[in-house]
């Protein structure tokens, strides 16, 4: 893999950057605070820049790993993921296999299946040998492996002055132990154990030699460990128990949810893709399930990241917004931290557990500079008592609410105008603060640069949702005079918008005011988050969704970040002209709510008909945004995250929109608002929506431009209804 040059970008911007490589196809794995990424064969090679590996917060526990049958690499038959994500499945077998100039075995007789799973903290896999010769063979297993222990942002790129120390290789019979201590004063451990017992073990390599008649069959299990257990049993023993406890747990997680199953067998494979890369993703935390962002990059927790993965799936499984919640109000900022850009009330950007992130290399230890998380903290909060009505959950949080909007009014309007503003506190917090967080991404018609602080439209609309939402839960507290102070704040804040926001000419909400609040003056997606929240207003937006689905933004496949045409559009680019899922489905919900249900279906079939041309059927973080071709798929980006959590979810959030779902927990109803069904679903059938412990079972059927909806089942009192 081969990093380009990030020309342009001072040291700063630099410094966190993502560098563009090689696409190579990996499998991933993901459990709790460990992920795994791995070629097609099983494998991980080293090289500069591969993220491939076992990582555990935030280090690579293993950064090399490959089999070879008899001194050669295995000739690759097929490597698929289990459709729930629960293990990797490697077929391969022998290349023709030569000694002292003869054919001593000939190609394809000898099959390795290699099975890998991942289960707190730990790899397991079987590899099973079977021979299919006529004769007995002696085969010999040779299994490479090393430990870099380097920190995931060394892997992304960042070079360090310095590294801590690397221990000797601790070398038993049938175990090896890699160790590294940092800068930091951690001792960090990867643990390898084998059975049977190797032929040879030394501190890089485990050799086995086998002997297989005719159709015999032997099995090596191999264990890697990223931190130590007390566990004695056998690696055989802990394989088996394990995958039954992965399984088991799989399968609780994904039981509180809903189902989906359409006619559309190909959108029935997009849809169980992305159920499964969301509870792959989602890691138990002491506050409930709370969705890692993606892999290999950001998986750990982002405040704005799981915020929209948790509004996106709300329908689906309300437990993860409330995972979310908790979580996210037990870490808000309580003091100012110009490093880590916190302020009282604010809400957490990013986490990370690495070396680099302990000794503030890098200053995600705890980092607060998103300008966005906070008010779509107390949108969701207000969504989920929409969704559930457990209002003891919204009176605990209530404090955190307020927090939250006191750092709105005080910390987040820098300058007194009425707007939430964002800018760095020091050198090394991020540019751009915002969901297109790249240091080019917002910027004035020419092309310059926009100079800060910057007031993005798509925040004022969060802003304007969080105290509409506020305003509703202040009202279920009994909290009267708050709830109407928060709504007349929301009037006045709407008021000024169109004013400072709206551009006549262009017939689009400008994507930002600068600091001098000069309009941002760009076509942008930015603008159809204000459909999302409401702030928008209703005679101006049949307008932006012209400007949204026309040629320039529309590019077949989705909705362009950057309109074609642009100054700094570049459809290559990471947010300057390229397509992201989860961004077309914020705008698609946008457009059901002002009653655009064709372009809603539009949005949902370009990216459906995207996904039929991605590996897994798994949409990415994102694409570029080349217009599409006849006959041709979309145009991968070589380093986007996959599985991405708020990508996963996009299809989610789309098929809700496309039927106007929407729950009210206090007259025990489900709600379809004008749904639409898109041309290729004829039929959709829900299952397990629940409200408290009432569940049923629905059955949407398109008939013409009408969709009939049909309750198949239900259990406890639980209504349906829809609205023409």
């Amino acid at each position: 893999m081969e990093t380009i040059e990030t020309a342009g970008l001072s040291e700063s911007q630099a410094q966190f950057a993502i560098p563009a490589v090689r696409e190579r196809r990996t499998r991933t794995l993901k459990h709790g605070d460990t992920f795994a990424m791995f070629d097609n064969n099983g494998d991980v090679l080293s090289a500069p820049g591969n993220p491939e590996g076992i990582f555990h917060r935030d280090t690579r526990h293993l950064s090399h790993l490959t089999l070879s049958i008899c001194g050669q690499r295995p000739i690759l038959l097929s490597s698929t993921l289990r459709d729930d994500n629960g293990a990797l499945i490697c077929d391969l077998t022998n290349p023709d296999l030569h000694e002292a100039n003869h054919l001593a075995l000939e190609h394809d007789l000898i099959h390795l299946r290699r099975l890998k799973f991942l289960w707190k903290s730990a790899s397991f896999e079987r590899l099973a040998v079977r021979n299919f010769s006529e004769r007995r063979e002696r085969v010999k297993i040779r299994i490479d492996f090393a430990a870099d222990f380097a920190d995931l942002f060394e892997v992304r790129g960042s070079r360090r002055a310095r590294r801590g120390t690397y221990h000797p290789t601790q070398v038993n019979t049938d175990c090896v132990v890699l160790a590294y201590t940092g800068l930091d004063a951690r001792r960090r451990e990867t643990q390898l154990r084998f059975a049977p017992q190797p032929t040879r073990l030394e501190p890089h390599c485990a050799i086995f030699e086998i002997d297989l008649e005719p159709h015999e069959r032997a099995s090596i299990f191999i264990e890697i460990r990223c931190e130590p257990t007390t566990v004695n049993a056998p690696p055989w023993k802990l394989f088996f128990s394990s995958l039954r406890d992965a399984r088991r747990d799989l399968r609780i997680s994904t039981e509180r949810a809903a189902a989906v199953e359409t006619s559309n067998d190909i959108f029935n494979e997009v849809m169980h893709r992305s159920i499964a890369d969301l509870y792959m993703l989602t890691t138990n935390l002491p506050e409930g399930p709370y969705p890692y962002a993606g892999i290999p990059w950001f998986s750990t927790v982002f405040g704005r990241d799981a915020l929209i993965t948790a509004l996106q799936t709300l329908w689906f499984d309300a437990a993860i917004a409330r995972g979310v919640l908790f979580y996210l109000a037990a870490n808000q900022a309580t003091a100012i931290d110009a490093a880590a850009d916190a302020e009282p009330g604010k809400i957490l950007h990013e986490a990370r557990r690495g070396e680099m992130a302990e000794l503030g290399e890098v200053p995600f230890r705890r980092y607060y500079g998103s300008v966005d998380s906070t008010p779509l903290f107390v949108m969701l909060a207000g969504a989920y008592l929409e969704r559930t009505g457990d209002i003891a959950a919204l009176r605990a949080l209530w404090p955190h609410v307020e927090a939250a909007l006191n750092w709105i009014d005080v910390y987040g309007d820098r300058d007194g105008d009425g707007f939430v503003e964002y800018g760095r506190k020091t050198e090394d917090g991020l540019i751009n603060q915002g969901w297109k967080d790249s240091h080019d991404s917002v910027f004035h018609a020419d092309g310059t640069l926009a100079q800060g602080p910057i007031a993005l439209v798509e925040v004022q609309g969060y802003v304007y949702a969080a105290k509409r939402a506020a305003a509703m839960v202040a009202r279920r507290l009994g909290l009267e005079d708050r709830a109407v102070k928060l709504t007349h704040d929301a009037e006045k804040l709407q008021t000024r918008f169109e004013a400072s926001f709206w551009d006549e000419e262009l017939g689009i909400y400008v994507l930002a005011l600068d600091g001098e609040k000069r309009p941002c003056r760009v076509r942008t997606s930015n603008m159809g988050h204000a459909l999302f929240t409401g702030i928008a207003a209703p005679a101006r937006a049949a307008r932006i969704v012209r400007a949204l689905t026309g040629s320039a933004a529309f590019s077949g496949w989705g909705i362009r970040t950057i309109a074609a045409g642009e100054a700094r559009y570049n459809p290559m680019s990471y947010h300057n002209g390229s397509v992201w899922p989860h961004d077309n489905a914020l705008v698609a919900l946008g457009f059901a709510r002002y009653g655009f249900g064709a372009e809603v279906t539009k949005i949902l079939k370009g990216l459906f008909e995207a996904s039929i041309y991605i590996d897994l059927r798994r949409l990415p973080e994102l694409f570029c945004g080349f217009a599409r071709v006849r006959r041709q798929g979309p145009t991968f980006y070589p380093v986007a995250c996959s599985p991405q959590a708020w990508a996963a979810t996009a299809p989610l959030a789309l098929l809700a929109a496309c039927l106007g779902l929407s729950f009210d927990p206090r007259n025990r109803t489900v709600i379809f608002n004008r749904p639409h069904l898109p041309e290729f679903l004829e039929e959709v059938t829900l299952s397990g929506l629940s409200l408290g412990d009432a569940r049923m079972d629905i059955q949407l059927r398109r008939t013409g431009t009408d969709v009939a909806v049909n309750v198949l089942s239900r259990s406890g009192e639980i209504w349906a209804t829809t609205i023409s």
